[in-house]
């Protein structure tokens, strides 16, 4: 598995699809052209504004702060005890994982810090 950190564009994608969300849904909500959507996604845009984030941070439910961050534009937040990637603060905010999809995270999350040891 591949340590390398993920783009803003990468983790956004990742999201969207977890929420299974299109780029035209997502233009539909908050009014950001799903051009502009595609083509932060795919890290044409290297900063995006903050005004963007922020709509992107309420459909897909994720923490703006932590979204700021994986931008660049503000450092860690003072408390790290929570999700470190838009990835996985959207895994931490899913509502609708069925109790088989919660089993079977924390299987795979068990067996990932075994792998750790």
């Amino acid at each position: 598995m591949s340590k390398e950190k993920k783009t803003l564009g990468v983790e956004l994608q990742l999201v969207r699809n977890l929420r299974k969300l299109s780029l035209r849904e997502v233009e539909a909500v908050t009014g950001i052209s799903n051009a502009y959507l595609s083509q932060l996604e795919n890290d044409k845009i290297k900063k995006p504004s903050p005004h963007i984030l922020y709509k992107l941070s309420q459909i897909y439910g994720l923490d703006y702060q932590l979204i700021m961050e994986c931008a660049g534009y503000a450092g860690p937040k003072a408390d790290s005890s929570g999700p470190k990637t838009l990835q996985g603060a959207a895994l931490f905010s899913t509502k609708d994982l069925t109790s088989e999809e919660e089993e079977k995270l924390a299987e795979y999350l068990h067996f990932l810090r075994n792998q750790r040891r």
